[in-house]
């Protein structure tokens, strides 16, 4: 469940109104429960309870720093596809032996700073990749942990741009391929193979690929034994999705609903038992959730500046953008909006778009809106994922102000960008 909740018609996250924080940090504004991505991670983990278990948060998701410093202490890991992210985990406190580094087009510095760093294991995407760390790793007078990534040629079915597992897609080596590499990988003197990877895509919302997925790794992984290979982990990617129609029922006195697309225990259940049943009981089983964890725990919060009818067309000018908030120009993607305080009047159909000069500009298309005029507060819901991660200067516009909520208090991450550091950052 989410802790975002309608009392007396004001929208609040956990103890604290929405309202109120829009009127200590502006808007736009990303706030955060602290509660529902803890609660979340406690869920998730508990559903892997049956075997030995790493969760590795998916940083592309949201790099907060307050919510990467609270995964580190809960014991979560990070899934790291750049340095920087790298950094920003280990800054965190995340431990470099609980970080695999993922990524197709990792550079020197970055597999550098993974190996000076001591990561548990990179996800070779590539032959090319392999024969470049175990050049690196020569120079640093070390034994690469590697992994390999494959790729299953699985379609989940999801938008084209989030689906990484088919055969079309730049991500991984090719399974037969992949099979051949357990044998000559022995030849590479700096690189030792620590794993396999695999990650499907982004928000599945179907049981049936994890069954095979589980499948595929345990005939792999007998594969690897056979071919000499003693197997530190198995990492099964991520791509648990989100719920992100109907999230909060703007009727009053309801609670919650649901915020994931699956349960963790349902996709465990199909996961674990093709993939464990000859696994020897040290290696650890890896799942990477990034969106499963985070999405449910933001809102975007904005306000509105202006309402317009153009030839029949119902237009709410809101002061968040694109740049904000990219998924829905990117991806067409649905995010329920709501008003941040209810009040009586009629609903009508129209758009949500912000002020960059781009027709692209939109927050919510062809929707049932709620009575708006100048100065209200909208509440963009489910952005907790792939919100501020994918934030942009564009139009030379600050980046919005997050915040954390745990309870009533309200913790600043990361102030509202000034507009001096656009000069310079």
């Amino acid at each position: 469940m989410h802790y975002f909740t309608y009392r007396q018609q004001q929208l609040f996250c956990e103890e604290t109104s929405v309202s109120e924080a829009a009127a200590q940090f502006g808007t736009p504004l990303y706030l955060y429960s602290r509660k529902t991505y803890r609660e979340k991670y406690a869920l998730i983990d508990r559903a892997f309870a049956a075997s030995k278990h790493q969760i590795c948060f998916a940083l592309k998701a949201n790099c907060n720093p307050h919510l990467l410093q609270d995964f580190a202490r809960l014991g979560c890991g990070g899934d790291v596809v750049s340095g920087g992210e790298l950094h920003l985990a280990l800054q965190a406190g995340i431990p470099a032996s609980r970080i695999v580094f993922a990524g197709v087009g990792k550079r020197d510095d970055e597999i550098l700073a993974g190996l000076d760093a001591g990561i548990r294991g990179f996800n070779v995407e590539s032959e090319a990749e392999l024969q470049v760390i175990n050049e690196l790793a020569a120079q640093r007078k070390k034994i690469a942990p590697v992994s390999l990534r494959i790729n299953p040629d699985i379609d989940i079915h999801g938008h084209p741009y989030i689906s990484t597992g088919r055969a079309a897609d730049k991500f991984g080596i090719e399974l037969n391929r992949a099979k051949d590499l357990f044998t000559e990988i022995k030849t590479l003197r700096q690189v030792k193979l620590m794993g396999l990877h695999a990650h499907l895509g982004s928000q599945i919302t179907e049981l049936w690929p994890f069954p095979q997925i589980g499948e595929l790794f345990g005939n792999l992984a007998h594969l690897a034994r056979t071919a000499g290979h003693h197997l530190d982990y198995i990492d099964v990617g991520g791509g648990l999705g989100a719920i992100y129609e109907n999230f909060i029922k703007v009727e009053p006195n309801t609670g919650p609903a649901p915020d994931l697309a699956l349960s963790p225990n349902d996709l465990a259940e199909k996961l674990l038992p093709p993939l464990t049943r000859d696994l020897p009981k040290d290696c650890t089983i890896i799942f990477e959730p990034g969106r499963a964890l985070v999405a449910g725990s933001g809102i975007l919060v904005t306000r509105v500046l202006y309402t317009k009818m153009t030839r029949g067309k119902f237009f709410v000018v809101v002061d968040a953008g694109m740049n904000d908030l990219i998924r829905p120009s990117l991806y067409h993607a649905y995010h329920q909006t709501v008003p941040v305080i209810q009040r009586d009047g009629e609903w009508q159909n129209g758009d949500v778009v912000g002020p960059i000069c781009e027709s692209g500009d939109f927050l919510a298309k062809d929707r049932l809106l709620p009575p708006a005029q100048r100065g209200d507060l909208l509440a963009i819901m489910t952005a907790g994922a792939y919100g501020f991660s994918l934030a942009s200067n564009y139009n030379a516009r600050p980046r919005p102000a997050e915040v954390v909520v745990d309870g009533s208090t309200k913790l600043l991450s990361r102030p509202r960008q000034s507009l001096e550091t656009l000069w310079k950052n």
